[in-house]
């Protein structure tokens, strides 16, 4: 498949003024005026301008080149990268068919085993980024970071607030788990809460996030992918969304999550949707998620390929359940001090083989030794079953 039939070139005014011999710029190869070689590459940057999943555009459209301006002056990391800019995405004729673009675009990539980091316009384009995964025949588990959980039955208000109804209609169905992170209680339905309760899907208030950052790490851990609303941030960090409200995470919580999806052997796929340019006057919204995606590089380039659980790299832990009967095995990287627990799944269901062991923190073995068995293991069991 020649990619370059689906992208429009980075605009030269993105990085004309860019002379820093240090800069992120001298590191990636870019679609200037010829498209780059990308089939080697880890990572690869797609921008999005497609503007109509929200009835509030605001230069939305612009939104992708905005962050590259960014993007491109932060100064490189320590390690060799192998970064490409695809440059922007064309639209196509309707809006469905820019998320078909998109999804066969991510793919592509996948099939490379290159993680693409999609940015710009609204959030209803990570349905492409779902759609991606269809062909691959196992089941995935989705990272949302959003403050609102857009599951709106219609598209009345926009695209932008039916995507995740979407996604958990969609057929076939290859949806092992979402998880969102972030919600903030005033600003949703009491009725898309439970849904997601009914679904034994994972739903995390802004106010736990805050207080317990380290525990989104094994959620983002077990993903494939994950999407991340602007909404989520808190306006005095990230202005540059009509939506955002003064209670979301700070810029500094925003990045810790992009680098611990960097640094997750698992996830495969990054999208950073709903900035407003306009909104932006000073350009900090698009600095900030500039700096997110720098964490995700840096996170990425330190990632811990042992996943050999019976290895030396590994202690394993056996608690016994008290009055309970169920055994749980946990697991403890050396090195990491990452956390993993088993969850047994169904004889002969070998399509839950993937997820039967699962990401999980200190806190979960803490739990279990008092004799309690974990939420994230009782969540996590019930979709197994």
């Amino acid at each position: 498949m020649d990619l370059k039939i689906f992208f429009d070139s980075v605009d030269e005014l993105v990085y004309d003024l860019i002379t820093d011999p240090n800069t992120i710029f001298n590191q990636l190869r870019i679609h200037k005026d010829k498209f780059p070689e990308w089939k080697s590459a880890d990572i690869a940057l797609i921008g999005l301008t497609e503007d109509r999943g929200n009835i509030y555009t605001s230069g939305i459209d612009r939104g992708a080149d905005a962050i590259r301006k960014k993007l491109y002056k932060l100064k490189r990391g320590n390690k060799s990268t192998h970064i490409v800019d695809l440059g922007n995405l064309r639209n196509g004729i309707k809006i469905e068919d820019t998320y078909l673009r998109l999804k066969e675009v991510c793919e592509i990539l996948l099939e490379y085993n290159i993680v693409p980091v999609i940015i710009g316009t609204t959030h209803d384009l990570d349905m492409g980024q779902f759609f991606a995964y269809e062909k691959f025949d196992k089941l995935i588990t989705v990272a949302n970071v959003d403050a609102i959980l857009d599951l709106e039955s219609s598209t009345h208000h926009g695209h932008n607030k039916n995507h995740t109804h979407q996604i958990l209609m969609h057929e076939p169905n290859y949806l092992f788990n979402f998880s969102n992170i972030g919600y903030q209680s005033f600003a949703n339905d009491y009725e898309n809460v439970e849904v997601l309760e009914k679904l034994n899907f994972e739903n995390y208030r802004i106010g736990h996030v805050r207080k317990n950052l380290e525990e989104m790490e094994p959620v983002i851990r077990q993903a494939d992918m994950l999407t991340i609303d602007i909404t989520a941030i808190r306006i005095s960090d990230a202005p540059g969304n009509p939506n955002a409200t003064p209670f979301g995470l700070t810029g500094e919580e925003a990045c810790q999550l992009t680098w611990y999806a960097g640094m997750s052997n698992k996830l495969s796929s990054l999208g950073i949707y709903e900035y407003y340019p306009d909104e932006d006057v000073k350009g900090q919204t698009a600095g900030l998620i500039a700096t997110m995606i720098w964490y995700f590089f840096d996170g990425f380039y330190n990632r811990k390929s042992d996943t050999n659980f019976r290895g030396d790299g590994f202690i394993k832990f056996s608690v016994t359940m008290k009055n309970n009967p169920t055994k749980i095995t946990f697991y403890k990287h050396k090195i990491s001090e990452m956390w993993w627990m088993e969850v047994p799944y169904p004889t002969g269901k070998d399509k839950f083989q993937r997820v039967s062991i699962m990401p999980c923190s200190y806190s979960d073995y803490e739990t279990a030794t008092k004799g309690e068995l974990p939420i994230r293991w009782i969540s996590t069991h019930a979709k197994l079953i």
